[in-house]
């Protein structure tokens, strides 16, 4: 089941809404922890009594590091987890990366890949941690505990959300009409992103790879890739937040902006901000940061963009994307930073250059992904042809719209707005837009087949 389903929308939603408002406070988040169960339940069926051993495992930890020994039961709790984290995601891929590199005819495994399993597995290391430093207290009710490492919003895609962020509203939190209210509009933003924009965008790019190919076929299907990827996790990360909201808790923003960034170290400040501040605090910093001199910064560096490639998927085209963003930040921050301060220059460099990325990001297929690249810089193909020239009709309005809805500008023209003689036609106006979002996202819904968010694989 995922949020931009119709089961989830008519089925799901409207019944935990009915079940959650009505149950009396005190049994609200066992409301939340059973329909979240149920949730993952009905996507990955047994791999749910997973989830609830790694809660149970990750509960204990936290209770035996405060009582016996902190840094005996960290280590037990962080082999757990990454183990568990290995043998599902990276085992196959390094046995047939020995078997490519030594000719092992060593056999794959059978295994399927949970659902969300970096999200969670990342909590739980995240309170791990915070409780070993002594930013939180070990939590002492496991069904809390559970119900924050499951909270079906942002379960299977994030943003990772730290229990330091969120322990005081799972104890005691208040909904509100006004909070409510704001997370429905940011839950319907995050749906008409997915539906209206995001699924069009894999469209565009699957039909253009069909046709015979020039640069201008391939730069087309680079923006399709950059779009569909910033508008569906953007999307995912409203709907969670949106979500959140509707049941009281305020999780923290995972996207700012990121595709009117003017570097590449601007641009993750902005994108999955939840993932880059947990490899920040919980790798970067760590080993030092930039605190011990150059060879140990660029080492460091390095460590984070080889974990970062490898967190999103068990491939080597999410390593070589690691990688390349590793030595675009090591170019920045010793050569271009001075470069880098706004204007036409930077934004542009910045863009052609995360457009790279995705295309890396995209394509694991390492052969195809070269010849995509040779195409991407006009290598051996035509400038356009009639097919090029055919798509960027069709879907030049969608690029344009797109592009207008990767900038704060109409968003901060429509709050200043608010504050103004026109307060109570713009909020008539935004409640019609959100039911207009609404009815296009079901009937698209209704009309296309299933296409799942894309960070639902990681």
């Amino acid at each position: 089941m995922v949020f931009s389903s119709i089961s989830f929308l008519f089925f799901f939603l409207p019944l935990l809404f009915l079940v959650y408002f009505l149950a009396p406070k005190r049994f609200k988040n066992y409301v939340l922890l059973f329909f979240s169960l149920l949730f993952y339940f009905f996507g990955e069926k047994w791999y749910v009594i997973l989830l609830i051993t790694s809660c149970v495992i990750n509960y204990l930890c936290g209770i035996f590091m405060e009582r016996f020994n902190k840094k005996a039961f960290l280590v037990i709790g962080l082999f757990i987890n990454l183990g568990l984290l290995f043998y599902y995601k990276y085992t196959n891929f390094f046995i047939g990366t020995f078997n490519d590199i030594f000719g092992f005819g060593i056999h794959t495994l059978s295994v399927v890949l949970p659902l969300g399993i970096s999200f969670f597995t990342f909590q739980n290391i995240s309170y791990l941690i915070d409780v070993y430093r002594g930013d939180v207290r070990a939590q002492r009710n496991l069904f809390l505990y559970s119900t924050y490492i499951t909270l079906f919003p942002q379960l299977v895609a994030g943003p990772i959300v730290r229990y330091k962020d969120v322990n005081e509203e799972l104890d005691k939190r208040d909904s509100s009409y006004s909070l409510f209210s704001s997370g429905v509009v940011r839950f319907v933003t995050g749906l008409g992103k997915k539906v209206l924009i995001a699924d069009l965008f894999y469209s565009m790019g699957t039909s253009i790879m069909k046709s015979n190919m020039s640069f201008l076929s391939y730069l087309l299907v680079a923006i399709s890739f950059t779009f569909q990827i910033y508008y569906d996790f953007s999307g995912y990360s409203d709907m969670a937040i949106g979500l959140g909201r509707m049941f009281g808790f305020n999780f923290k923003e995972n996207f700012n902006y990121p595709l009117i960034a003017s570097s590449v170290t601007d641009f993750w400040r902005r994108w999955h901000i939840s993932l880059s501040s947990f490899f920040r605090d919980y790798v970067y910093i760590p080993l030092g940061g930039n605190r011990k001199g150059i060879f140990k910064t660029i080492r460091n560096i390095f460590l984070v963009w080889l974990l970062t490639g490898l967190w999103h998927g068990a491939s080597w085209n999410f390593v070589f994307w690691g990688l390349y963003f590793f030595v675009l930040l090591i170019i920045e921050k010793f050569f271009l930073k001075k470069y880098l301060k706004g204007g036409i220059f930077s934004y542009f460099y910045t863009f052609v250059v995360i457009l790279v990325s995705f295309v890396i990001f995209s394509i694991t297929d390492l052969s195809q992904l070269f010849v995509f690249l040779k195409g991407l810089f006009c290598i051996g193909v035509t400038l356009v042809n009639y097919e090029s020239l055919y798509y960027l009709d069709i879907y030049f309005v969608l690029i344009v719209v797109s592009l207008v809805g990767i900038s704060p500008y109409f968003k901060e023209k429509l709050e200043n707005l608010k504050k103004g003689k026109l307060n109570k036609v713009i909020n008539v106006c935004e409640v019609l837009w959100v039911i207009l979002v609404f009815v296009l996202s079901v009937t698209s819904l209704i009309s296309s087949t299933f296409n799942p968010f894309i960070y639902f694989r990681f």
